[in-house]
């Protein structure tokens, strides 16, 4: 019961979708999408401009499927129909760990159902149909929990999934080294942040401040 409800609650609540008026301060100054980056100073914080939603904060992406803009975009996940952002990942995460217990168990109770038997085939033709369901049972397992670890290795490094694949293609990003990222701020306070931090983070003064900080 506690999976479902995870399930409709990820799926259905908002991801951190960027509303029309972009809920922007005045001093936040647009700028086109396609747009390198310009030089820092400290009293602009420079925004994209998305051709679909207007201004799009930095770290959003406009979501093909969702035909909106969404704070922190992750990515769209086909399971959920919905997008994963900066609202619901906390809650895309408890509801892969949770899969992921559930898948465990059901393999342990698929483990214990086998019955012995005096010969392979006789042992096989009693225990198909189990077997066949601890394979499929034990591929969901690994999928879960491979994504489950990629996305807790991501977030310990305060990085998108849209930011790891496509870092050579987002403005705020191509002219940092591969391995540097401007958002990290060490594992603890990366994991802090994301799990006990609540409301929409402006990203910009975080960009900004450290890259600042190293010029």
């Amino acid at each position: 019961m506690a999976s479902t409800a995870l399930y409709y609650g990820v799926s259905l609540m908002d991801p951190g979708y960027v509303l029309t008026d972009c809920e922007e301060k005045p001093h936040l100054i647009p700028m086109k999408e396609d747009q390198e980056t310009p030089a820092l100073t400290p009293g602009a914080v420079r925004m994209r401009r998305c051709g679909y939603c207007l201004l799009k904060p930095m770290r959003a992406r406009h979501c093909k499927s969702c035909q909106r803009c969404v704070r922190r975009y992750d990515h769209h996940c086909p399971w959920i129909e919905n997008c994963v952002g900066e609202k619901n990942h906390r809650v895309f995460i408890l509801y892969l760990a949770l899969q992921g217990l559930v898948l465990l168990w059901a393999l342990r109770i698929a483990w214990s159902g086998f019955r012995a038997a005096v010969t392979w085939s006789e042992w096989f033709r009693t225990n198909v149909f189990l077997l066949a369901a601890l394979v499929v049972i034990g591929v969901f397992t690994v999928v879960v929990v491979l994504l489950l670890v990629s996305h807790l290795y991501l977030i310990s490094c305060n990085v998108t999934t849209w930011e790891f694949m496509s870092h050579h293609r987002i403005s705020y990003l191509r002219q940092c080294d591969y391995d540097t990222n401007p958002f990290d701020r060490g594992v603890i306070r990366n994991l802090w942040s994301f799990f006990c931090t609540w409301g929409n983070v402006v990203w910009e003064r975080v960009y900004y401040r450290d890259v600042l900080s190293t010029v």
